[in-house]
């Protein structure tokens, strides 16, 4: 199989980029794909390094890169453009149809898409991820009136990243309380979160995936045993079941989709936009 660089080449983070980028060459599963982010090429120094070093690639590997372009200015992408790779442009093959739409040129000023231009914006993401930062892991409680949404399951099913993703994305006021063995016998919501009923959301995993990620961390401990996990999960979802809690299976989803799902099955309204 070929190796084939694949550059992310930006004026800012190359967040847009990579992301945009890496979805397209998911269609393209039998290829090994090697990326490398170029951030901050913001100068003509800096697009002509980019440049040498994607022609340096070409020849050392014996194929043409790759390139994923979000280069705002003009002067800046015609000197990348000029490697020998296969050059894609995002923002030339979205900003001119709609610069024809409209009537009217684009602003050309880079950082927009996640720099900290909308202040309030920024703040609002800012403070969503320290809310979940503090309501980790039921590590306390008090803040849960403020919470937009509580993910409740057994250790390890995925709660934490979820919560960032969506403070992070969507600036939700994401908590978490993990399931205890104590929880689980008792067979009853617990006590703390009985107040907040409405917000929870539950998270379970299939058995063999949680065994195998608890085994990573606790190796041949109980906690990572087939027969607790197996317990832990049935009465999780036996639970759920019972107080008639919506929850989302999270064995093959992503922490986008397990965000995107939870806020499109609760109708939780999203304070940024992406």
């Amino acid at each position: 199989m070929t190796r084939r660089t694949v550059f992310f080449v930006s004026d800012q983070t190359g967040v847009t980029a990579e992301t945009m980028g890496h979805s397209l060459l998911t269609q393209f599963p039998g290829h090994d794909f090697r990326p490398v982010t170029l951030p901050f090429v913001s100068t003509p120094e800096t697009a002509d390094a980019a440049r040498l070093r994607i022609d340096t690639t070409h020849v050392e590997e014996g194929v043409r890169p790759i390139v994923f372009s979000t280069l705002v200015q003009d002067d800046l992408r015609d000197i990348v453009k000029q490697a020998d790779a296969v050059f894609l442009d995002f923002f030339d093959a979205f900003i001119t149809p709609i610069e024809n739409e409209l009537k009217v040129r684009s602003s050309h000023a880079a950082g927009r898409a996640h720099g900290m231009a909308d202040l309030a914006a920024y703040t609002a993401r800012i403070n969503a991820t320290n809310f979940a930062l503090a309501n980790d892991d039921g590590s306390q409680v008090r803040e849960y009136g403020q919470a937009d949404v509580i993910l409740i399951g057994v250790s390890r099913s995925g709660k934490t990243p979820t919560c960032l993703y969506m403070a992070l994305q969507y600036g939700i006021y994401a908590a978490n309380y993990p399931l205890t063995d104590d929880d689980l016998e008792s067979g009853k919501l617990p006590a703390v979160l009985v107040p907040h009923a409405k917000k929870l959301y539950g998270l379970t995993i299939r058995p063999d995936r949680l065994q195998q990620i608890r085994n990573e961390r606790r190796p041949d401990s109980r906690y990572a045993s087939a027969a607790q996990v197996a317990y832990e999960v049935r009465t999780a979802e036996a639970l759920f079941d019972r107080l008639g809690l919506s929850y989302i299976d999270t064995t093959d989803c992503s922490i986008e989709e397990i965000g995107s799902r939870i806020l499109q099955k609760t109708g939780i309204e999203r304070r940024l936009r992406p």
